[in-house]
C-alpha cells in the first residue's frame, strides 16, 4: 500500500510517499523560518497562507521523484493536531479533497503519536516497549509505548515546553529566530561557572516539568545589567540555560526508565536534535545504563511545535 501523507501542523510544509512493502519513496519540506524570522516567530495567518501555495506544488514533486501517477496513492494520511488551527486546517482540505478526487480513504493522525512511532522509520528500528521523551516546541512528555496505539502518560509540563523556553530565552538574549539552535550555538561558548539558574522540578518525585521558571530566572539575570548584557555573558546565560534544561531532561529521563523497568530510551521530536542533549544522554547510556540504549529520533528540523 502507498500512502501520502500530509505536514502542515505549524512552520513547515511537509509531503512524502510511503510503500508499506518498500519503506519511504519520496518526500519534500518547505521551511518557513526565512518568512516568520523578520517577526521573531511564527505568524499564523501567514503560516496558513504559505501552507496553501506550497502543498500542491510539493504533491507533484515528491510524485515526480517516485515515478508514480496519482493514481498509484492508496490511501493519504495527514496532521490533524494539535498545531496552528488556520495551518491544520490547510493539511486537512488538501487530504480530503485528494481523498474524494481519488476515491481513496483519509485518515487524521495524532501529531504527537505521530512523533512517537517516528523511530519506526529508522533503518534498525526500535523493540516495543520502550520510554519515549517527547520533545519539540510546544510539547515535553515522557511517555511507556508499548506497541502502535498503546500509550502511557509517565510525565508532562505543566506549563511552557522545553522548546517554547529554549525560543523565549533566546529572545530574551536578543538571539534570532529560531533561538533554540541559536542558543544552543552560543552556549558552546560560555563559561558553565559564570551563572547557577535552577533545575525546576529537579527533585519532584515525579516525572513531571516545569520551564517557566526557569525562563523567567534567564529574564531576571538581564534585567539586572545596568547596560546592555555584553556577548561573554549572553553566552554564559546560554550555557547556564542549556546546563539547567539539560540536567532536568536527563534526570527524568533516567526515573522513568528506573520507574518502568525498561531499557530503552528514545528522543523523539524537534528539540531532540539539542547536541548538549544528545551528548548528554549518550553519555548516560555508557556510564550509567549498562546493557541499555539510548536512540536519538529526531528530525533535523531547526524548530517543532
Amino acid at each position: 500500500m502507498i500512502v501520502l501523507g500530509v505536514e502542515s501542523s505549524c512552520d513547515e510544509t511537509g509531503l512524502a510517499l510511503y510503500d508499506t512493502q518498500r519503506g519511504l519513496l519520496a518526500h519534500a519540506l518547505h521551511s518557513q523560518v526565512a518568512m516568520h524570522e523578520e517577526y521573531g516567530g511564527v505568524v499564523p495567518e501567514l503560516a496558513s497562507r504559505d501552507h496553501v501555495r506550497r502543498a500542491i506544488p510539493l504533491l507533484e514533486q515528491v510524485l515526480k521523484d517516485a515515478a508514480l501517477p496519482r493514481s498509484a496513492i492508496d490511501a493519504i494520511a495527514y496532521t490533524q493536531g494539535p498545531g496552528l488551527a488556520g495551518a491544520l486546517l490547510v493539511g486537512a482540505s488538501i487530504a480530503c479533497g485528494l481523498g474524494l478526487a481519488l476515491d481513496k480513504p483519509v485518515l487524521g493522525v495524532h501529531h504527537l503519536e505521530g512523533h512517537l512511532l517516528s523511530p519506526l522509520l529508522a533503518s534498525d528500528p526500535p523493540q516495543f516497549p520502550f520510554v519515549a521523551l517527547l520533545i519539540s516546541g510546544g510539547h515535553t512528555q515522557l511517555m511507556r509505548v508499548d506497541g502502535v496505539g498503546q500509550y502511557t502518560l509517565l510525565g508532562e509540563t505543566l506549563d511552557d515546553a522545553a522548546g517554547e523556553a529554549f525560543d523565549k530565552s533566546a529572545k530574551l538574549l536578543g538571539l534570532g529566530y529560531p533561538g533554540g539552535p541559536a542558543i544552543s550555538r552560543l552556549a558552546e561558548f560560555g563559561d558553565a561557572n559564570v551563572y547557577k539558574l535552577p533545575r525546576p522540578m529537579l527533585h519532584s518525585k515525579d516525572l513531571n516539568f516545569s520551564f517557566s521558571g526557569l525562563k523567567t530566572a534567564v529574564l531576571t539575570v538581564v534585567k539586572s545589567q545596568v547596560t546592555n548584557i555584553c556577548e561573554q555573558d549572553k553566552a554564559n546565560l546560554a550555557r547556564a540555560f542549556v546546563e539547567a534544561i539539560v540536567d532536568v531532561l536527563l534526570a527524568k529521563c533516567l526515573a522513568a526508565l528506573k520507574q518502568t523497568g525498561l531499557k530503552r530510551l528514545v528522543i523523539a521530536g524537534g528539540v531532540g536534535a539539542n547536541r548538549q542533549l544528545r551528548e548528554a544522554l549518550n553519555a548516560a547510556a555508557v556510564k550509567k545504563i549498562s546493557g541499555s540504549s539510548i536512540r536519538n529520533c529526531s528530525s533535523a528540523r531547526t524548530t517543532a511545535r
